[in-house]
């Protein structure tokens, strides 16, 4: 799944990077050694936090640790990325919510990518706020869905009746 992704990512030069639900951080060291710069992890399991530490001590650009709940970043953090990556494990039930919060508070930058990882038995939203899905891969059980962030869409929250209609 790694290798795809990044192969439809392409070249990441100058482009900041946000892995929520980093785990071993894997995806960051990837996006560093394609390019990408700041690079940030996100990861409250205090159990993997010291691998994620060692892991991304082997990139030669600094990357940025947080341990602490996604969610919780997510409301505080006050930088924008060119691409966020989710990985939240598959019994998480709160990813239209992280969609919706990335939206809202344009923690994505215009024309910018959040891609989302989630099991094939999921169906997130087509559009949440200013994200439209771009794209979609299937690996096994699993997907990926690409949004592009518009940046300049009236949001609305999850909640909202008619998330699933392109028009609404």
């Amino acid at each position: 799944m790694r290798e795809s992704v990044f192969g439809v990512l392409g070249d990441l030069s100058g482009r900041s990077f946000l892995d929520l639900f980093s785990g071993s951080g894997i995806l960051a060291l990837e996006a560093a050694s394609r390019g990408a710069y700041p690079v940030e992890c996100v990861e409250k399991d205090r159990e993997k936090f010291p691998l994620l530490l060692k892991n991304v001590s082997l990139s030669e650009r600094r990357i940025a640790c947080h341990r602490i709940a996604a969610e919780l970043f997510l409301n505080r953090t006050k930088d924008r990325f060119w691409v966020i990556f989710l990985d939240p494990p598959f019994p998480y039930g709160h990813r239209r919510e992280l969609l919706y919060t990335i939206s809202e508070r344009g923690i994505a930058l215009p024309g910018g990518l959040v891609l989302l990882h989630y099991p094939e038995e999921d169906t997130p939203p087509e559009r949440c706020g200013g994200l439209e899905t771009k794209d979609e891969r299937k690996f096994g059980r699993s997907r990926v869905r690409f949004y592009t962030f518009r940046g300049d869409t009236p949001t609305v929250g999850p909640q909202a009746e008619g998330i699933n209609d392109p028009g609404g």
